[in-house]
This record gives C-alpha cells, structure tokens and sequence, in this order.
C-alpha cells in the first residue's frame, strides 16, 4: 500500500492528477500538520469520470452475480488484512484514537461482506397472469451509473455502504468523499481494484468544491441515482435539483437522537449503553445520543454515575496509545460545541463535568473539546434543538411515559433513538410512537449491515444496509408475454369446453 501523501483521482483505468494540477492539503485535526494532498478535481475531471463510469456500465450489468459477489468478498478481505494501515490514514485526517479506527475498517468490511451476498438474491418473480395466453415476469436490474457522496465522520464505512450495494447491483459509481478525509477513500478504492474490479465501475474524484462537485453530477441525465450522507440543508438542495433529471436519491441527513432511560433500566447497563453512544468518535456520528431524557426517580444516580465515567474518559491525539476522545473535526465543530454548552449554562444548565474550555494540557487552539455532562438542560437551550456533533452529555428529567415520547419526537429529525427499560412490552409500545428510523433498544450501538438503516422526517429517506439497501440500485420492470398457449400452427387455443 502506497504512503498517504501521494492521493490522485480514479478514473477509468488511469490514477492520475486534476487536469489543472491543482492540489489541495489534507491536515491533521489534533495537529494542524498536513499529512497529505488530493487532486483539486474541476468540472472537466467529475465529467471524465462520468464518461468513465458510464462506458463501464454496460460490461458491468452484463457480469454474472457470483463473480460480482466473489469481487466484493475478496476486497473485504482485504480491508481486513490492511486494517492496521488503513486505521492509520483514518486516524491521521480524521482524528479518531486508533483502536476506533481499526474497528471502522472492519465495519467497513462487512458492507462488502453482506452485499456479496445481497449480489446473489437479486429475484424476479413469476406474476399471476391476467389472462390465459399471457404471462407476467418481474425483473430487477441496476439502475446504471451513481454517484456517492460520503462524509468525514466514518471515511471508510460510508463508502462501502454506498459502493457495495452498487457494485452487487450492477451498477458503475463515482464516489465524491470529504474533503476534510479523502485518503481514507483512496485506500478503499485501491483495495476493490486489487480484487479485481474492472476500470470505471468505481471512480473517485476528490475536489475541495463539494458543491461544484455535486452541480455538474446532478446536472448529467446519465447520473441516476445518487447517495448522500451530511446536513440537511444540503440534502434539500440536492432534492431541488434532482428534478431536473428525476434523479433517484438516497439521502441520510442530520440527526438529534433522543436517548430515554427508564426507571426500571438496569442502570449499570444504561450507563454502557450511553458512553457508547455518546462518545463514540467524540460525539461525532449523526446516531450519537444527543438529548438524555432520566427519569426523575434515578436521574441524581445516573447523572453521578455518567460524570464518574465521563471525567475518567482520556483526550488527545488519536494516534496515542490509552486516547478515548480525539481531536473534533475542525475548528468551526470545536466553537459549534463550546457555544452550545456556554448558552445551556447561561440558560441554567449546569455543568457537572467539563465544560466549554479546552481540556488542560491541549491549549485553546487545538481540535479538543472536554467531554461534557450538562445537567438540568431545558427545550428552550439550544443543545435541546439543534445537533451539537461534539462530547457533550445533555440531561432533562421527565417523569412519565407520555410526556418524554412527547419530548422526544419535539423535533424535525428521525434518525435515531434509544430506550433503556426493564420492561419488554415496551419495546413495542414506545418503538411504535418514537418517529425515528432506527430505534436501539437496551443498545446504544444499533448499527449493522444487515439492517436496513435511515432516517424519517428531516433525517432524510432511503435505506442503506439489509435487503433494503440494494434495492435502493435496482430499477423493477415488468415483462407480459403473450401468445403463450398457442398451437404449433399459430392458431389460439379454442375457447370453451373441448
């Protein structure tokens, strides 16, 4: 595997540079250190890389299944043989501590893991006829050449989500990651080609102009499907301009998930459940626990056992050994976060752990944020209603059922949501009201490939993962064949008795 310092765009057969030689840096988000460059890609490269894509379509949707799937499990493989490299390209842009990194490549992995197999359950169906001499057959085929559009937060596994099932579709990609993690991408792509993806079923174009990027692929009849993962605002504009060509989409938006945990929680595991959930990645993943909701009656041993457990929690770079919380993404993320707390705490919040400064030792200039746990946190706050995407534990007391699924769907987001409780039967009776796409119960790490993952509301809609997420490549058309009960001279069968 080449060094991370040498990245080129993908198109075709060819690594190669932008047309203009522009490059821009990638940097460390613990450091400021630049640890790479990509191509600055212009418009004239995204539309080489569509002509790519496009002459490798039909090869590709030709390919038998099998061999489709056998390509996908030789690249998980060997994501998983470079799994320790590649974590070290993830930790570098990213920030993620490593051991984080390592487990992102493996999940990664399994995307292509599953859709190999998803290649092979691609069916049509047999429809019952609406007439004698007719037969209706279904048939499912990729839908031709996508694009993809993946972000910082998870550079390796948002790729595979988006990549495998179009690869197992039959369908060419170009893929488009941020700008802030492109090497990341560049290691995924080499590991497909290494298993034998033929030239311009994947291409990758890197550019420091995502929206430039996202007009020229919106503006070509030949895109028919693309994916998204990012903020809503741009999610919308990427709907609005999908009109013009009806392009498909799928589009995994922003998230503000509620995490409730009952009285009758075993509260040893709720406390698990919610470290996992919220500071994971720093609190960088749109699924991240964003607003506690405790019950009264355990609220001041919960609070006292997630500080203990959050002031224990280790920040620094990701590359050092024993780091649970890394560097934040960049310096608009870090002010994002220290404004929400300063604003809870101006409002009345109270500030159990942490807190707006930078943690000692990290200076005020870095990508650091103290882990935080705000306590007494209100609806009016801004923590309460906007995604904070940082180490922040906010924490409201409600004291029925009723009232905290009121609470809980108080937003314009669904993606995500949590109920810790002793009680099976409301695994049901609150799942059924929470207006979330996915709901981990007694689980704050609900994520698989084998589930169909995406958001309701605001949070965007199609699904990415399970059966679900091939069928979001695959167009359905219908075949009425007629002319199936006649004779060998061509005559129609007789009606009637014979």
């Amino acid at each position: 595997m080449s060094g991370i310092d040498d990245g080129l765009l993908l198109i075709g057969p060819d690594w190669r540079g932008a047309e203009s030689g522009a490059r821009f840096d990638v940097r460390d988000p613990a450091t400021g250190a630049v640890v790479g460059s990509m191509p600055d890609a212009a418009p004239e490269d995204v539309r080489a890389a569509m002509d790519a894509a496009d002459r490798a379509l039909e090869p590709w949707r030709q390919s038998i299944a099998k061999d489709r799937a056998r390509l996908l499990l030789r690249a998980a493989d060997l994501l998983r043989e470079r799994s320790e490299a590649i974590a070290d390209v993830i930790t570098s842009e990213q920030g993620k501590p490593k051991p984080e990194a390592v487990g992102e490549v493996h999940y990664a992995a399994s995307f292509l893991d599953w859709f190999a197999g998803e290649a092979e359950r691609v069916y049509g169906e047999l429809v019952p006829p609406a007439a004698p001499d007719k037969r209706t057959l279904v048939l499912r085929r990729g839908v031709g050449v996508t694009a993809a559009i993946t972000p910082w937060n998870f550079p390796a596994a948002m790729i595979t989500r988006k990549l495998g099932p179009a690869i197992a579709a039959g369908c060419t990609s170009i893929a488009k990651p941020a700008e802030e993690t492109p090497l990341t991408a560049v290691e995924v792509c080499r590991a497909l080609l290494d298993a034998g993806l033929p030239p311009g079923v994947v291409n990758l174009v890197t550019s420091s102009k995502p929206a430039m990027v996202a007009d020229v692929l919106m503006q070509d009849p030949r895109v028919r499907k693309l994916s998204f993962t990012g903020s809503t605002a741009v999610g919308k504009s990427l709907i609005r301009r999908s009109a013009e060509t009806v392009t498909r989409l799928s589009l995994e938006l922003g998230g503000h998930a509620p995490f409730i945990v009952f009285d009758d929680a075993d509260l040893e595991a709720a406390l698990d459940q919610v470290m996992a959930s919220k500071f994971r990645n720093a609190g960088q993943t749109c699924i991240c626990a964003n607003r506690i909701f405790v019950q009264r009656s355990i609220h001041e041993e919960f609070v006292a056992g997630l500080a203990s457990r959050t002031a224990a929690l280790v920040v620094g770079p990701g590359s050092v050994p024993g780091v649970d919380i890394g560097p934040l993404i960049n310096a608009d993320a870090v002010r994002k976060v220290r404004d929400h707390v300063e604003d809870a705490v101006r409002a009345g919040a109270r500030v159990v752990v942490g807190g707006p400064a930078p943690p000692d030792g990290l200076g005020s200039d870095g990508g650091f944020c103290a882990p935080t746990v705000l306590d007494g946190v209100t609806s009016d706050m801004r923590i309460a209603t906007e995604e904070t995407f940082g180490p922040v534990a906010a924490v409201t007391i409600f004291d029925h059922e009723d009232e905290v699924v009121e609470l809980a769907n108080g937003t314009e987001f669904g993606l995500a949501a949590y109920v810790q409780s002793g009680d099976y039967a409301r695994v049901f009776r609150v799942a059924e009201r929470l207006d979330f796409g996915v709901i981990g119960f007694n689980d704050g790490a609900p994520s698989s490939p084998a589930a169909p993952f995406g958001g309701v509301k605001q949070s965007g809609y199609g699904r990415e993962g399970g059966a679900a997420g091939i069928d979001e490549y695959l167009e359905v058309k219908y075949v009425s064949v007629g002319g199936v009960h006649r004779g060998s001279d061509g005559a129609p069968p007789a009606r009637g008795r014979g």
